[in-house]
């Protein structure tokens, strides 16, 4: 009896053993920390990583932004007006409650509901049971992006939020400020279930055991989100070994982070453009597209991404990046200061003028700085640049009054879409639409008649043709200077694989992740 009690022993305490060496930790530091654990309060960049991680979404966007199947195993366009989204069978949420069409329609419905939410489905008529496992999605009018659309519709276990809580309040409801049962309680489908909550002190997972997903390579079994906001005591904490995983990382501290052994910095394409902008409202010489093309061929940007930006960002000649419906493998930066002398000579200004510029100095990476360089190239084609630049919170008004004949802004787009830049930062100003509610001044009627065709295009081929119509009359017409597109930097130790969770969304998705 006793030989068998040790041989007991001994094999738990190997179990035991097994199971620790199986156990894999990840601790982050972000700069912020979610809201709440409603996926459905917030529409910001931390709550749709938060989403990515304690639920699932039906589609999910890949690196090289194709669309990648989740809680929607497949989908067709019926009609102009129709998706059919075919829904995962066998799928629990971490209530243990089924996951179902109901479900989905569900959330769809108290996402409508949602201040921050509802502007994304105005395009939508509803969400309509077929069965059990399918469910259409239907638009007001033909509407090309719905995939888009549908990476942001997180399941909720319907179930779970029905009813009402402790305090007498309804179970779904969605608030803000002040105290919510979706606030902090959580049930998704997702990789991770939530086991500790202090707001912008910890927030801790575990592994989802029952995690449909079979096929994910992720082996993080317990999770550890600690919000740092301050950058140096974010890469302090990353140094000093405190936690695993850091972003963002401040581009002072690349060089440090990449000369660590330890440690390694990974970029990825953030699809947000930083461009000048030339007000030819204010300005009569901008009015002339060879002044226009002259300044863009004075602009080195490949030198400013190379100088400014320690090639930590993507060379950028067209809005929208590779993977976007209207990128153009053609078209390509066009830095000629002997081209943009001769073009300003034809134009007739060999004398030059004189402007203003205006700037941020802290809402893009090295911002000012791009702005400097570019005053200093545009004065060796004579054009005189009279700069400021000033803190984001007194920029915008200043941008929204266009006080300054050229002026930057950075744009990333909702959709993943070309066709979001043109609508607010090309087409002709219109305050009744909202078309333009971000140009400076540029207006191409062929522009704003191509965007709207766009809009409504559900063939995704032929839409793809237009937008790049669209980008091409962009460039000929040298509708604004472009630079670069933004890049996410990461910070890790070695030892993590974080290379093929992420995405230029910056979601992490941290459930595929592998830490050797």
């Amino acid at each position: 009896m006793k030989k068998c009690l040790a041989v007991i022993l001994t094999l738990a305490v190997f179990i035991g053993f097994g199971t620790a060496a199986n156990a894999v930790t990840l601790k982050v530091g972000l700069d912020a920390d979610p809201v709440s654990l409603d996926p459905q309060v917030q529409l910001s960049g931390g709550m749709l990583q938060l989403s990515h991680w304690v639920f699932d979404p039906l589609v999910r966007w890949t690196q090289e932004m194709t669309f990648e199947p989740r809680l929607a195993s497949r989908w067709e366009r019926l009609d102009d007006l129709t998706m059919r989204f075919y829904l995962r069978e066998g799928v629990r949420f971490h209530s243990g409650n089924p996951f179902t069409a109901k479900d989905v329609k569900w959330s769809f419905d108290r996402m409508r509901k949602s201040a921050d939410f509802k502007g994304l489905l105005e395009p939508f008529d509803g969400c309509y049971i077929v069965d059990d496992y399918t469910v259409d999605v239907k638009t007001k009018k033909p509407y090309p992006l719905v995939l888009n659309m549908a990476t942001y519709f997180f399941a909720m276990d319907s179930k779970f939020y029905t009813g009402t809580d402790k305090n007498g309040q309804p179970k779904d409801m969605i608030l803000k400020i002040g105290e919510s049962f979706a606030l902090n309680n959580a049930s998704g489908t997702g990789p991770f279930i939530v086991t500790k909550r202090a707001h912008n002190v910890v927030l801790e997972m575990e592994r989802n055991k029952d995690y449909w997903d079979t096929q994910s390579p992720g082996n993080v079994t317990k999770f550890i989100l600690t919000p740092i906001k301050e950058n140096a005591t974010r890469v302090a904490a990353l140094l000093s070994g405190d936690v695993d995983f850091i972003s963002p990382v401040p581009p002072q501290d690349f060089d440090r982070i990449e000369k660590d052994n330890k440690l390694k910095l990974v970029m990825i394409n953030g699809g947000r453009i930083i461009t000048f902008q030339m007000n030819q409202k204010r300005r009569p010489e901008f009015r002339v597209k060879k002044v226009r093309q002259a300044i863009v061929h004075a602009v080195n940007n490949a030198g400013i991404v190379k100088k400014i930006m320690k090639n930590k960002a993507t060379l950028a000649a067209q809005q929208g990046p590779k993977g976007y419906a209207g990128y153009k493998e053609s078209l390509v930066p066009r830095y000629d200061l002997k081209k943009a002398k001769a073009l300003m000579k034809e134009a007739g200004f060999a004398n030059g003028f004189e402007i203003t510029m205006m700037a941020p100095n802290n809402r893009y990476v090295n911002d000012a700085k791009i702005a400097e360089a570019t005053a200093q190239m545009l004065g060796k084609i004579g054009i005189k640049v009279n700069l400021k630049t000033m803190p984001k919170a007194q920029y915008w008004n200043e941008f929204d009054a266009r006080a300054a004949d050229m002026m930057m802004i950075g744009w990333h787009s909702d959709t993943e879409d070309s066709g979001n830049f043109s609508e607010f930062l090309m087409m002709c100003e219109n305050k009744e639409t909202g078309y333009g509610q971000y140009n400076s001044g540029y207006c191409n009627p062929d522009v704003d008649e191509l965007v709207i065709a766009a809009q409504s295009e559900t063939d995704l081929a032929k839409r793809a043709k237009i937008l790049q119509e669209v980008e091409q009359i962009l460039y000929d017409d040298a509708a604004f200077v472009p630079f670069h597109w933004q890049n996410h930097a990461y910070g890790a130790k070695q030892n993590l694989m974080i290379k093929p969770i992420l995405n230029s969304m910056n979601f992490p998705y941290f459930g595929d992740l592998v830490i050797k």
